[in-house]
């Protein structure tokens, strides 16, 4: 036998043997959703905010807006530090509370 058929052979024996994946290659799972992030986003015409915590990537908000687009917003706006501020509290006082009650 020729020696190339030989290794070409032995190549897929070896190539068929290899169990396929159905993992996502690393590239696409650990991506950052956030590239860019806008300072200005109108509060009235936010439907629904998203906190991303992806590793590798900075703290993520994502916005869905009432047109059904999402934006990303960025972290340090004003009015969206208040908002997180005011989140966290009603957490803590709720959890204070329901700690009382046991």
């Amino acid at each position: 036998m020729d020696v190339k058929l030989l290794a070409l052979m032995a190549l897929l024996a070896v190539a068929t043997q290899v169990p396929a994946s159905n993992a996502k290659p690393i590239s696409l799972v650990e991506r950052c959703w956030c590239r860019s992030t806008l300072n200005t986003v109108p509060q009235r015409s936010i439907k629904e905010l998203k906190f991303l915590h992806t590793p590798n990537c900075p703290f993520q908000v994502i916005a869905k807006l009432k047109n059904n687009r999402e934006v990303c917003i960025n972290p340090e706006t004003k009015w969206l530090q208040q908002y997180l501020k005011n989140a966290i509290n009603k957490v803590k006082k709720s959890r204070r509370r329901n700690g009382k009650k046991n």
